[in-house]
């Protein structure tokens, strides 16, 4: 029985993810993945990594996923599984590295500067 864990991240969501041969079913947080991710492209997001490696229903997964909003966390949980796919079948990786499923999206909230508004924005300017 393979098992592998291992964790995924975008912006500040982290994911990490416990993945066994089973039958397909997959825990985030102690929930149903659909009913922690109620929308279906949060839910096709999450399924997109075993669709494309054509591995569907052939993994168990459970996922302990914080910080960020929900579609990071989903991201998150994507990069987990892709990356837990290809530790146990590395002929995997072309396709999904293909998909862009592999890379790390590492864009985040920029932080703020002392003196600044926000990050970027000055306070307003006054001549006089």
């Amino acid at each position: 029985m393979s098992v592998t864990n291992t964790s995924g991240r975008r912006k500040t969501a982290v994911a990490r993810i416990y993945l066994t041969e089973g039958n397909g079913t997959i825990t985030v947080n102690g929930k149903d993945h659909k009913e922690y991710f109620p929308t279906l492209p949060l839910q096709y997001m999450v399924n997109q990594a075993f669709i494309v490696a054509e591995v569907t229903g052939q993994f168990d997964v459970k996922v302990n996923v914080a910080g960020g909003g929900v579609k990071g966390q989903a991201e998150a949980v994507r990069l987990a599984i892709a990356k837990a796919i290809v530790e146990l079948e590395p002929l995997r990786k072309p396709s999904l590295r293909a998909k862009g499923i592999m890379t790390r999206d590492n864009r985040m909230v920029e932080r703020k500067k002392p003196g600044r508004a926000k990050a970027r924005k000055k306070f307003q300017f006054s001549k006089r």
